[in-house]
């Protein structure tokens, strides 16, 4: 098809502002008869008619909240979760092959589920803590496989390997993760003294200590005097070339020095190395 669905705007109606009012308005459109679905189905796959595959995406809103719904416990707007349920349900109905004999609630769900955990896994946590394919499986099975509260047993955790098909260790590893919370790097700017420190009060401040901030500013001190008695040691030409060459903003190549000098770029090259040649000597003294 040349055009993208997912994409198009159908005018669907907006998450945004009071989702109850949405809620109310997407379970007031009529649901569609299988046959009436098959007909709306064949025209936009033959004839790329939007208003079609629009009723098809209308008339199916109310099931992508009734999906959403099912995920809530993650701590996530419930708006977000319909918002990205409905890109997955406007890319079933662009796949949606009204041959194969099933209703497309049943073929878009997957679409929709798709997207809605896609979202979950992106926002639940600053940290990513699904990325292979089974810890993606495990965390989204594994708090409706646990029996009771707290630590999985040994049996448990085989069980649930087991069931979901997924090693032991990584049934351990993802209930971990998820059993563990973010919290800020930084100290919250109201945080009273009874707060626990936050991250970065247990980083080390390499520069403080006095003794190494004094020797190192010595140290920078006597390397601009010994830089500025070395030039000093220079002719005037050296020394014009080597603050030319290394010392200035917008250095000069070598080039741009020998036609300013009247020489051949060699000759700028030979100088600039005898006088670093004769620096060097008095750094190493």
């Amino acid at each position: 098809m040349s055009q993208a669905l997912a994409t198009t705007n159908l005018s669907l109606p907006s998450v945004v502002g009071s989702l109850d009012a949405y809620i109310s308005a997407v379970h007031r459109i009529p649901v569609l008869s299988q046959d009436e679905e098959q007909a709306l189905s064949r025209r936009y796959n033959e004839e790329e008619d939007l208003a079609s595959a629009r009723k098809l995406v209308m008339s199916h809103l109310r099931f992508v909240v009734h999906v959403a719904r099912g995920y809530s416990g993650y701590g996530l707007q419930l708006a977000d979760l319909i918002q990205e349920g409905n890109i997955g349900l406007m890319k079933a109905v662009k796949r949606f092959d009204p041959d194969q004999g099933v209703r497309l609630v049943s073929f878009a769900v997957h679409w929709i589920r798709a997207e809605m955990h896609e979202f979950i896994l992106k926002n639940w946590r600053i940290v990513k803590v699904a990325t292979t394919k089974a810890q993606r499986k495990l965390f989204f099975n594994l708090r409706k496989s646990k029996k009771r509260l707290g630590w999985m047993n040994a049996a448990e955790v085989s069980a649930v390997a087991r069931d979901l098909g997924v090693p032991e260790a990584t049934v351990r590893e993802m209930e971990s993760r998820l059993s563990g919370r973010d919290i800020g790097f930084e100290a919250p700017a109201d945080a009273d003294d009874d707060a626990k420190p936050a991250p970065e009060a247990f980083l080390i401040d390499e520069g403080a200590d006095p003794y190494d901030n004094v020797a190192e500013a010595d140290q920078s001190d006597n390397q601009l005097a010994t830089l500025s008695t070395a030039m000093e040691k220079l002719d005037e030409r050296s020394r014009h070339i080597i603050q030319r060459r290394w010392l200035d903003e917008d250095k000069a190549t070598l080039q741009e020095l020998a036609d300013e000098y009247g020489v051949s770029a060699e000759r700028i090259r030979q100088v600039e190395a005898n006088a670093m040649k004769k620096m060097r000597g008095l750094f190493a003294a």
